[in-house]
């Protein structure tokens, strides 16, 4: 590794798991000391062990803001201050549309994938400035970007891509930058669990899924969270130090165009619909 993130302090929301885990485990490979900020007790527990004094653990559920105080807090008790957040707590939305949607699982919904982020700014950016500046990296997900990824979780992710560019502007003046990463189909737990599968089972159904995944984009292969966090080091690195405001599309080429624009094959029903109409006896043929 290249040590991008020497003596940085960083803390990263929903680390113990999926795309979190992955960026904290780029995190530290490449110098930084991260607090995780989580709700799963054992799985934070076993990264403290692993990885020694360069990671520290607080539970937090992010939809309570004393708990992201307390977890922004932590950062700087433990290592001394703050330079990087990742908001990247999260988990998919209910599968309701705008004729069923329930009031109170849009409000969970927002709660924790758009008003989180924002308090855990807020309580970040003051250890930032004290530090001469950092770094907020937002996950938020193509689901902001287009239709068909459900209703209240595409609302809040498209809200997060427009508060991060809100953020970065305000918090310009303390060389405090603010992006977004929007993540394609990468295979995780959270398909698994937006299914309705407990964690340990939806944790058994990634092989599945990567099968399936292959298929979906113009790269023929699964999104993995190693491809998130390359992009979540780059936007907290000094290699980014004049991006901000911006959102970074990881996804496989998934969101390139129509499937025609990089499938021949899905030209085929509409070349046999027009057969059927110019030549009926070769489309049947």
């Amino acid at each position: 590794m290249s040590n991008r993130l020497h003596e940085k302090i960083a803390l990263v929301t929903g680390g113990a798991s999926g795309i979190g885990l992955g960026i904290v485990e780029r995190f530290v490979a490449e110098g930084a000391r991260v607090l995780v900020a989580d709700v799963q007790d054992d799985k934070a527990t076993a990264l403290e062990e692993r990885f020694g004094d360069r990671i520290a653990y607080r539970h937090c559920d992010v939809t309570v803001e004393a708990e992201i105080a307390s977890a922004v807090a932590a950062a700087a008790e433990v290592f001394g201050g703050l330079d990087v957040l990742v908001n990247n707590a999260g988990a998919s939305g209910p599968p309701m549309t705008a004729l069923d949607m329930d009031g109170d699982a849009w409000d969970r919904t927002q709660a924790l994938l758009l008003r989180a982020p924002m308090l855990a700014t807020k309580h970040a950016a003051p250890l930032m400035a004290a530090r001469g500046g950092g770094a907020v990296v937002n996950m938020a997900s193509i689901a902001g970007l287009e239709a068909g990824w459900g209703l209240a979780y595409g609302v809040a992710k498209a809200g997060l891509i427009h508060l991060s560019k809100l953020s970065a502007a305000e918090l310009a003046g303390l060389q405090i930058r603010v992006n977004a990463i929007c993540p394609g189909v990468v295979v995780t737990p959270i398909f698994g669990m937006a299914a309705g599968l407990d964690r340990a089972a939806a944790e058994s159904t990634t092989d599945a899924l990567s099968s399936g995944a292959e298929q979906m984009q113009p790269l023929r292969r699964a999104g993995v969270p190693a491809d998130i966090a390359g992009a979540a080091l780059y936007l907290a690195s000094d290699d980014a130090s004049f991006v901000t405001g911006t959102h970074l599309v990881v996804d496989g080429g998934l969101t390139v165009g129509q499937r025609i624009s990089w499938n021949p094959e899905a030209l085929l029903p509409i070349h046999l619909a027009l057969l059927s109409e110019l030549a009926p006896e070769e489309a049947s043929a």
